[in-house]
């Protein structure tokens, strides 16, 4: 069931959306403002997002450049503002689609679809796996434990990605930045990096608290082995 995260401050439109997709399979979330739509995102892994534009604090502009610095998720913009400068603006901020108000009910289940096929399609690395118990699906977005469902957020599960496409090897904090933030990196930013190590292992020991998953390699990185090594997990 894809995840859907829509926001808008009209509580009417959000309710609307929910009806159309819903029925179509759909698992749909709904934010007040860019404000909320963000944090939401920090928190959870969503499939697709859908903005309004005109909304109180962050417009839905400024949300859409602020999601592009956390995460590739597809974003249709959903608004009454139908001049073709604000489409521009849409999706030179990153914006993937762009569906003007009134809607077709139709008309957006099927730009849903589309997008999120789309979204699939782009995704060509398939079943990765790493020892002990540790699954990704990249085409699905989807990390397990153990058979257990992992609830990664967008960056999290980025960067577990990239510790098991690794093999063992040490991935230094620099290399995780760049790879997952598409930034520069700059010192200030292992700060960043170690929060979100912090929350991958707690996760993990969730599910598996009898070994080290993701080890510190110090004035490295990180790495995850392949095989169990035994060792302690260190703090960051």
């Amino acid at each position: 069931m894809a995840r859907v995260l829509v926001a808008d401050d009209d509580a009417a439109i959000v309710g609307l959306v929910k009806a159309v997709l819903e029925p179509e399979g759909f698992e749909v979330t709904g934010a007040a403002s860019g404000r909320e739509a963000i944090d939401a995102l920090d928190r959870e892994a969503f499939d697709l997002v859908i903005l309004d534009v005109m909304m109180p604090g962050i417009d839905g502009f400024e949300t859409c450049r602020q999601i592009r610095q956390r995460s590739n998720v597809p974003i249709i913009f959903l608004s009454a503002k139908d001049e073709e400068a604000d489409k521009v603006v849409g999706f030179t901020l990153g914006g993937d689609d762009y569906v003007t108000k009134p809607f077709k009910p139709r008309e957006l289940v099927a730009r849903v679809k589309a997008r999120l096929r789309r979204s699939n399609d782009a995704r060509s690395d398939g079943l990765l796996s790493a020892a002990r118990g540790i699954e990704i699906d990249s085409r699905a977005h989807t990390a397990t434990l153990h058979d257990v469902d992992l609830k990664l957020t967008p960056k999290e599960f980025d960067i577990l990605t990239l510790l098991v496409r690794a093999g063992g090897r040490p991935v230094s904090t620099e290399e995780l930045f760049e790879d997952v933030w598409k930034e520069p990196y700059r010192a200030s930013d292992a700060n960043t990096i170690m929060v979100h190590i912090r929350r991958l292992r707690m996760k993990l020991a969730a599910v598996d608290s009898s070994q080290t998953f993701i080890e510190t390699v110090f004035g490295v990185g990180y790495k995850i082995e392949t095989e169990a090594t035994g060792t302690d997990e260190h703090s960051v």
